[in-house]
């Protein structure tokens, strides 16, 4: 039976930064306080709701967008998102636009998502945000296969997928983050990060050397490994990003993004938060798997990982941190864990190497 994720929203949230509504008014006995990113919020979801409104009476319908998913045994993770698009169109049409039209999207909320899997039917609906992120059990099991075709329908359109299937006696996997650990972004450099991700075509970015040899070197030597990339980057992006790691020849597997902008009690996604949340659902997804953890220097990767890696020692095999800095190779260690540091995909292989 399908188990739909839906988000918790933590409402009048009190932060350091906050408006108290009534304060002087006489006769009142309290006050009402509000933090600044709960009005912002909210704010966003009002004008996305007249943003929809006004499109759904010009005609425009939900679309929906699967997205990789993956699975084990007899369960299976579904992503998507649904959107809001005029007639006769689709979002996954829009190639070739930069990247920051990407982010002129209308998610479709509440919409019902019939699911099809292994001859299988399932219907959800849509999260507050379009999202479709839900456990579908087969009752008919997985076949011995490294993948399968995931069919998503809103209305009178669909989307197909495709579900990456680790082996049931999988004992390795590997997660791995994408901004300046496979793909070229330079976060520590924000404004030179945001032209490369708003306004350079995805075609025209680099991959950082070696790592998809690494990745591969991963994953050989065993069926169906699985291999989960992780990343903060927006899901508005899945599509761009899929494209570029099968160019840059990594190995298939999902992709965990998350949204953007404020929440009810931040005026931006909390990151770390996503990826701490990701890391420890597919864990549970694919208990019988240790992972090597790959990730840079330049974020919360190192911290991240640490902590997963003291919490739950026999779950992870290494982590491999890209040194943004470029300096030498490097091995320390979290706790049990061996840690290696490089430059970049050939110096962690060279120093993956040095552990045996």
């Amino acid at each position: 039976m399908a188990q739909p994720v839906r988000r918790r929203h933590h409402l009048d949230a009190v932060s350091p930064r906050s408006a108290r509504i009534g304060s002087g008014h006489r006769g009142w006995q309290s006050a009402v306080v509000v933090s600044f990113p709960a009005l912002a919020h909210r704010a966003d979801v009002a004008v996305r709701e007249l943003l929809s409104r006004t499109a759904r009476r010009a005609g425009w319908t939900p679309a929906v967008l699967a997205y990789p998913g993956y699975g084990s045994g007899g369960r299976v993770r579904v992503l998507g998102r649904v959107l809001l698009a005029p007639a006769n169109t689709h979002p996954e049409d829009r190639r070739a636009v930069p990247g920051w039209q990407r982010f002129l999207t209308l998610e479709s909320a509440g919409t019902e998502v019939e699911i099809e899997l292994a001859g299988q039917r399932t219907r959800i609906r849509s999260d507050d945000g379009g999202l479709v992120d839900v456990t579908v059990d087969l009752t008919g099991g997985l076949p011995d296969s490294p993948t399968l075709e995931v069919v998503l329908r809103a209305g009178d359109r669909q989307s197909t997928a495709t579900v990456h299937l680790a082996s049931p006696d999988a004992a390795r996997g590997v997660v791995c983050d994408i901004d300046d650990t496979v793909l070229v972004t330079g976060l520590a450099t924000p404004l030179r990060a945001a032209w490369r991700t708003f306004v350079k075509p995805m075609s025209q970015r680099r991959a950082v050397p070696g790592m998809a040899a690494l990745l591969h070197e991963l994953v050989s030597g065993a069926p169906h490994v699985p291999v989960v990339y992780l990343s903060n980057g927006p899901w508005n992006l899945a599509g761009p990003l899929t494209r570029f790691l099968e160019r840059a020849g990594f190995p298939p597997g999902p992709l965990l993004l998350t949204d953007w902008g404020p929440t009810p009690d931040r005026w931006f996604r909390d990151g770390q938060a996503h990826k701490r949340t990701a890391l420890r659902r597919v864990a549970e997804d694919l208990p019988g798997v240790r992972w090597t953890l790959v990730g840079d220097t330049g974020e919360h990767d190192p911290a991240l990982y640490e902590e997963f890696a003291l919490d739950q020692p026999e779950r992870v095999a290494a982590v491999l941190l890209r040194d943004v800095a470029g300096e030498g190779v490097r091995v320390a260690r979290f706790g049990a864990v061996p840690v290696v540091y490089g430059r970049d995909g050939e110096a962690l292989t060279a120093g993956l190497g040095s552990l045996d």
